[in-house]
């Protein structure tokens, strides 16, 4: 039994086999899931409905699971600022500032091979892609 609060076997599994470098994406619904992740990555599928889950639903837990040295986000093309990337900035604190990328620099990363796993929610916020860097447990 574990005693942390993510308990998904396929997501643990998938975060578990990530080493230090490796990137972890969660992604919102209007996500392309499965053409914009590179072709190794594993594809976890947690989108039941629009709205459930999201992103921070999941990024909360993974948190509490690996460590993260980097955190980027997808830049809305008229360089505004969504309101979801507040939540982030709550969860993440002040050592892990949101890293944004333009949307084709965001998506050129989710296709390196350093990509091991995507998690699809079913978030419908515009913008609510996080990409996370795996740390490493000194």
């Amino acid at each position: 039994m574990l005693r942390f609060p993510l308990i998904h076997p396929p997501l643990l599994h998938a975060l578990a086999v990530a080493g230090h470098g490796s990137k972890v994406l969660i992604a919102d619904s209007n996500y392309a899931h499965r053409t914009n992740v590179h072709h190794r990555a594993e594809v976890i599928h947690l989108n039941l409905r629009p709205g459930l889950v999201t992103v921070d639903e999941v990024l909360e837990p993974v948190l509490s699971a690996i460590p993260v040295e980097a955190v980027h986000t997808m830049r809305p093309d008229d360089g505004g600022t969504p309101e979801v990337w507040a939540d982030y900035e709550r969860l993440l604190g002040p050592d892990l500032p949101l890293q944004p990328l333009a949307r084709q620099d965001f998506y050129a990363a989710c296709r390196a091979p350093e990509l091991a796993v995507c998690v699809a929610t079913g978030d419908g916020r515009l913008y609510a892609n996080v990409l996370l860097t795996v740390g490493f447990v000194a």
